[in-house]
């Protein structure tokens, strides 16, 4: 990992925001995140809630944080006007999987995360 609180106050808090972000709260330890971002769908003609990272401590895994985290995050989705949440789980993550498909998710399989880095995309870039 190479990001860093300034990278966070930057992009999260600067002038040009990249993401939003909640916290969860157990009284006053935070014990959870969500980071999420806005895309738009060509295909609903409406904007997508993009939940980019989800984090709950393990030892407060269980207790309600990732659900409520998600259902608020239902709910900006829905007052903001978009059709959908999407986000991604490593296929290696079968608890957060399991998590998932209990609140409604469907795992899509009909796509590929395609992705530049590095090199690669200062290639293309040139």
């Amino acid at each position: 990992m190479v990001t860093t609180a300034a990278h966070i106050r930057r992009h999260g808090f600067g002038r040009r925001r990249y993401f939003e972000a909640l916290i969860c709260r157990r009284g006053r330890t935070a014990v959870g995140f969500a980071l999420y971002f806005f895309t738009y769908s060509t295909f609903l003609g409406r904007p997508t809630l993009y939940l980019e990272d989800l984090f709950v401590l393990p030892e407060e895994r269980g207790r309600g944080a990732g659900r409520a985290l998600l259902a608020e995050l239902a709910r900006i989705a829905m007052r903001r006007g978009c059709g959908r949440m999407e986000w991604a789980v490593l296929d290696w993550n079968k608890n957060s999987i399991r998590f998932y498909k209990r609140l409604g998710a469907k795992l899509r399989r009909d796509w590929i995360l395609t992705r530049l880095t590095g090199s690669a995309l200062r290639r293309l870039a040139h």
